[in-house]
């Protein structure tokens, strides 16, 4: 099941079009990751890079921008796993506008896990990989 949450646009999102700038909907992932990790993984993005040194950089992404998203517009946030290897993870956020439910984006993401002190790909924790498998379909809380 998907980790979901609100985030509103903030002015500095959006362009002289008045609509989110699209770089900015990649940036939307990360903070979606951040708060996923906080909430589902049950220790923060820093924690997780600064005291269990383990970081999870993304190595390939794909972008499909479906609506424009307008300044002051929620954005319904979800994040589910797709798929996940020894070290490696596809996580897929979506952003529906929340005035209407429509979707705005969808990201494909495919993140490896680091060892931050060595700069090298490392097994996804158990813990991780744990909390990580409730948000696969058929993924149990």
């Amino acid at each position: 099941m998907a980790f979901t949450f609100r985030l509103p646009v903030r002015y500095g999102s959006i362009d002289f079009a008045r609509i989110v700038y699209y770089p900015q909907f990649l940036h939307f992932c990360h903070v979606a990751m951040e708060e996923m990790f906080a909430a589902v993984v049950g220790v923060t993005y820093p924690d997780a890079l600064q005291k269990e040194k383990v970081g999870y950089p993304t190595v390939k992404s794909e972008a499909d921008f479906e609506r424009p998203v307008a300044y002051g517009e929620d954005l319904d946030m979800s994040v589910s796993v797709e798929r996940m290897g020894t070290s490696s993870i596809v996580l897929v956020y979506e952003g529906r506008r929340s005035s209407d439910g429509e979707l705005a984006f969808r990201v494909r993401n495919v993140q490896v896990a680091v060892d931050m002190e060595a700069w090298e790909s490392t097994p996804i924790p158990e813990h991780h990989r744990k909390a990580f498998a409730t948000l696969q379909d058929g993924g149990s809380a």
